[in-house]
Protein backbone atom coordinates (compact mmCIF):
# COMPACT_ATOMS: atom_id res chain seq x y z
CA UNK A 1 0.00 0.00 0.00
CA UNK A 2 1.60 3.58 -1.05
CA UNK A 3 1.50 6.20 2.10
CA UNK A 4 1.10 9.80 1.15
CA UNK A 5 0.91 13.07 3.85
CA UNK A 6 -2.68 13.52 4.44
CA UNK A 7 -4.27 17.03 3.34
CA UNK A 8 -7.27 18.69 3.58
CA UNK A 9 -9.40 19.66 0.15
CA UNK A 10 -11.91 21.47 1.41
CA UNK A 11 -14.19 22.77 4.29
CA UNK A 12 -17.82 23.74 4.34
CA UNK A 13 -19.75 25.38 7.65
CA UNK A 14 -22.19 23.17 9.17
CA UNK A 15 -23.99 25.37 11.47
CA UNK A 16 -22.37 28.49 13.65
CA UNK A 17 -23.26 30.26 16.63
CA UNK A 18 -21.87 33.69 18.13
CA UNK A 19 -18.51 32.02 19.63
CA UNK A 20 -18.16 28.62 17.66
CA UNK A 21 -18.32 27.30 14.61
CA UNK A 22 -18.91 23.21 13.18
CA UNK A 23 -17.84 22.63 9.98
CA UNK A 24 -17.12 19.58 7.55
CA UNK A 25 -13.67 19.17 6.80
CA UNK A 26 -13.00 17.24 3.68
CA UNK A 27 -9.86 15.76 3.41
CA UNK A 28 -7.31 12.99 1.37
CA UNK A 29 -6.06 10.23 3.83
CA UNK A 30 -2.34 8.72 3.86
CA UNK A 31 -4.15 6.23 1.23
CA UNK A 32 -5.34 8.71 -0.82
CA UNK A 33 -8.83 8.04 -0.06
CA UNK A 34 -10.90 11.16 0.58
CA UNK A 35 -12.91 10.98 3.86
CA UNK A 36 -14.43 14.02 5.82
CA UNK A 37 -14.61 15.17 9.43
CA UNK A 38 -16.26 17.11 11.31
CA UNK A 39 -14.68 20.11 13.97
CA UNK A 40 -15.07 22.85 15.32
CA UNK A 41 -13.87 25.64 15.48
CA UNK A 42 -13.91 29.61 17.40
CA UNK A 43 -15.21 32.22 15.18
CA UNK A 44 -12.01 34.94 14.67
CA UNK A 45 -9.42 32.98 16.45
CA UNK A 46 -6.82 33.97 17.89
CA UNK A 47 -6.17 31.30 20.67
CA UNK A 48 -6.32 31.26 24.38
CA UNK A 49 -3.95 30.51 27.20
CA UNK A 50 -3.37 29.22 30.37
CA UNK A 51 -0.97 30.31 33.50
CA UNK A 52 0.11 28.08 35.98
CA UNK A 53 0.73 30.42 38.77
CA UNK A 54 2.49 29.30 41.76
CA UNK A 55 3.08 31.97 45.13
CA UNK A 56 7.04 33.14 45.83
CA UNK A 57 8.61 32.56 48.44
CA UNK A 58 5.87 29.55 49.36
CA UNK A 59 5.11 27.64 46.56
CA UNK A 60 1.39 27.66 46.80
CA UNK A 61 -0.44 26.79 43.81
CA UNK A 62 -3.47 29.18 42.62
CA UNK A 63 -6.48 27.25 41.21
CA UNK A 64 -9.72 28.80 40.23
CA UNK A 65 -13.16 26.29 39.79
CA UNK A 66 -15.87 27.77 37.41
CA UNK A 67 -19.38 26.04 36.15
CA UNK A 68 -18.79 24.86 32.72
CA UNK A 69 -22.21 24.61 30.63
CA UNK A 70 -20.74 21.81 28.19
CA UNK A 71 -19.46 19.98 30.95
CA UNK A 72 -22.24 20.75 32.91
CA UNK A 73 -20.40 20.47 36.00
CA UNK A 74 -17.45 22.43 37.78
CA UNK A 75 -14.18 22.40 37.04
CA UNK A 76 -11.15 22.93 38.98
CA UNK A 77 -8.22 24.63 36.47
CA UNK A 78 -5.46 26.29 36.05
CA UNK A 79 -6.36 30.90 35.56
CA UNK A 80 -6.90 30.69 31.26
CA UNK A 81 -8.67 32.79 28.84
CA UNK A 82 -8.80 33.96 24.92
CA UNK A 83 -6.35 35.87 23.31
CA UNK A 84 -7.60 39.62 22.63
CA UNK A 85 -7.17 41.49 19.23
CA UNK A 86 -3.90 43.06 19.58
CA UNK A 87 -2.41 41.09 22.30
CA UNK A 88 0.37 39.11 22.47
CA UNK A 89 0.00 35.46 24.33
CA UNK A 90 2.56 36.95 27.35
CA UNK A 91 0.11 40.27 27.77
CA UNK A 92 -3.27 37.66 27.53
CA UNK A 93 -1.71 35.14 30.66
CA UNK A 94 -0.85 37.93 32.99
CA UNK A 95 -4.29 40.06 32.20
CA UNK A 96 -6.34 36.81 32.78
CA UNK A 97 -4.43 35.79 35.96
CA UNK A 98 -5.26 39.43 37.25
CA UNK A 99 -8.50 39.57 36.01
CA UNK A 100 -9.61 36.07 37.14
CA UNK A 101 -7.20 35.89 40.49
CA UNK A 102 -6.98 39.71 41.58
CA UNK A 103 -3.25 39.12 41.64
CA UNK A 104 -0.36 40.00 39.81
CA UNK A 105 2.51 37.91 38.72
CA UNK A 106 5.89 37.44 36.83
CA UNK A 107 5.97 34.87 33.85
CA UNK A 108 8.96 32.54 34.14
CA UNK A 109 8.05 30.41 31.26
CA UNK A 110 6.14 30.72 28.11
CA UNK A 111 5.50 27.72 25.85
CA UNK A 112 4.93 27.98 22.03
CA UNK A 113 1.55 27.25 20.82
CA UNK A 114 0.02 23.75 20.93
CA UNK A 115 -3.54 21.81 20.99
CA UNK A 116 -5.85 21.15 23.49
CA UNK A 117 -8.03 18.49 21.87
CA UNK A 118 -6.43 17.81 17.99
CA UNK A 119 -9.78 15.37 17.27
CA UNK A 120 -12.26 18.09 17.70
CA UNK A 121 -10.55 21.02 17.34
CA UNK A 122 -7.47 23.50 16.06
CA UNK A 123 -8.11 26.00 18.87
CA UNK A 124 -4.33 27.10 19.71
CA UNK A 125 -3.42 26.74 23.22
CA UNK A 126 -0.52 28.47 25.13
CA UNK A 127 0.58 27.49 28.12
CA UNK A 128 2.83 29.65 30.78
CA UNK A 129 4.36 29.34 34.20
CA UNK A 130 4.00 32.39 36.58
CA UNK A 131 5.38 33.77 39.80
CA UNK A 132 3.32 35.42 42.38
CA UNK A 133 5.45 37.26 44.83
CA UNK A 134 3.26 37.26 47.92
CA UNK A 135 5.14 40.52 49.46
CA UNK A 136 4.26 42.42 46.82
CA UNK A 137 1.49 45.34 47.94
CA UNK A 138 -0.36 45.01 45.12
CA UNK A 139 -1.10 41.32 45.98
CA UNK A 140 -2.12 41.42 50.14
CA UNK A 141 -5.62 42.46 49.16
CA UNK A 142 -6.73 40.84 45.30
CA UNK A 143 -9.45 41.95 43.34
CA UNK A 144 -10.74 40.13 40.92
CA UNK A 145 -12.42 41.56 37.54
CA UNK A 146 -14.51 38.63 36.17
CA UNK A 147 -17.03 39.20 32.89
CA UNK A 148 -20.35 39.50 33.98
CA UNK A 149 -21.04 35.61 32.63
CA UNK A 150 -18.25 34.59 35.38
CA UNK A 151 -18.08 33.57 38.90
CA UNK A 152 -15.25 31.28 40.23
CA UNK A 153 -13.80 30.54 43.12
CA UNK A 154 -10.13 31.26 43.98
CA UNK A 155 -8.08 28.64 46.05
CA UNK A 156 -4.92 29.16 46.91
CA UNK A 157 -3.46 25.67 48.28
CA UNK A 158 0.19 24.26 49.59
CA UNK A 159 2.23 22.76 47.22
CA UNK A 160 2.71 19.93 49.84
CA UNK A 161 -1.70 19.24 50.15
CA UNK A 162 -1.81 19.79 46.03
CA UNK A 163 -2.84 15.97 46.14
CA UNK A 164 -5.29 15.39 48.80
CA UNK A 165 -6.68 18.80 47.21
CA UNK A 166 -7.57 16.98 43.92
CA UNK A 167 -8.08 14.00 45.42
CA UNK A 168 -11.37 15.87 48.04
CA UNK A 169 -11.89 17.56 44.85
CA UNK A 170 -12.93 14.94 42.49
CA UNK A 171 -14.99 13.23 45.24
CA UNK A 172 -17.04 16.30 45.91
CA UNK A 173 -17.36 15.87 41.91
CA UNK A 174 -15.32 18.33 40.30
CA UNK A 175 -13.77 17.68 37.38
CA UNK A 176 -10.03 17.76 37.06
CA UNK A 177 -9.05 19.81 33.71
CA UNK A 178 -6.54 17.50 31.50
CA UNK A 179 -3.93 20.62 31.70
CA UNK A 180 -3.91 20.89 35.12
CA UNK A 181 -3.96 16.48 35.91
CA UNK A 182 -1.19 16.72 32.76
CA UNK A 183 0.69 19.59 34.91
CA UNK A 184 1.12 17.08 38.53
CA UNK A 185 1.78 14.20 36.50
CA UNK A 186 4.55 16.13 35.05
CA UNK A 187 5.71 17.58 37.81
CA UNK A 188 6.07 13.75 39.55
CA UNK A 189 2.93 14.36 42.07
CA UNK A 190 1.68 10.72 41.65
CA UNK A 191 5.26 9.46 42.02
CA UNK A 192 5.83 11.08 45.43
CA UNK A 193 1.92 10.38 46.51
CA UNK A 194 3.14 6.48 45.98
CA UNK A 195 6.93 6.55 47.15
Amino acid sequence: MTTTRPRRLNEHELAAGSWLRLVEIEYAGHDGRVRTWEAASRLHQRGAVVVIPRFVPSGDYLFVQQYRPPADAFILEFPAGLIDAGEVPATTALRELREETGYTGRLTWVGGDGLSSPGMSADRLHLMLAEIDEAAPENRCPQTHWDESEQLEVLRVPAGEVAAFLRARQQAGVILDSRLTAYFLGVGLSRRETA
